[in-house]
């Protein structure tokens, strides 16, 4: 009898108790773990990778706007400090100038307080004393290019 059984259970075909529609001959293509020891693989939040991107790009692009705002604070301060210098070279070669100006040296300009016009000298405030007929607008320097740079003041 012993024999008998081994016989019907070799006669008998193999069953897998799989369903094979749960079964893969790819197991390394599958979007998860196949095996329990498998690594996990979770699906990506394309959403929030996204959001993150785009928080970089306008974290970027403001520090780069914010540079390009600091440079033209200072394109406009440079602007202005030439248009001063521009305004001052005028007036002092409009100016009385009883002297020949050096490159390099500090002038004083002045306007008379009682006809207005205005006068180029090497007296600073200073050293007038109590009788200063002028008033004084602004310390210059005469520069290499015969422009004046302001020291102090400002017209």
């Amino acid at each position: 009898m012993a024999e008998q059984k081994e016989q019907n259970k070799a006669d008998q075909a193999f069953v897998n108790p799989i369903d094979k529609d749960k079964v893969t001959e790819t197991p390394g293509l599958l979007p998860y773990a196949h095996t329990a020891g498998g690594a996990v693989i979770r699906p990506e939040d394309k959403g929030q990778i996204r959001g993150n991107a785009m928080t970089a790009m306008y974290d970027q692009t403001d520090r780069q706007m914010e540079q390009l705002r600091q440079q033209m604070e200072t394109l406009m301060g440079q602007a202005k400090s030439l248009q001063n210098r521009m305004a001052v070279s005028e007036i002092i070669y409009q100016a009385d100038v009883p002297f020949q100006p050096v490159i390099h040296h500090i002038y004083h300009l002045y306007q008379r307080k009682t006809d207005g016009r205005h006068l180029l000298s090497m007296i600073a405030p200073e050293e007038w004393g109590r009788r200063n007929p002028y008033e004084h607008l602004a310390s210059v320097r005469l520069l290499g290019d015969h422009t004046w740079e302001v020291l102090a003041g400002g017209v």
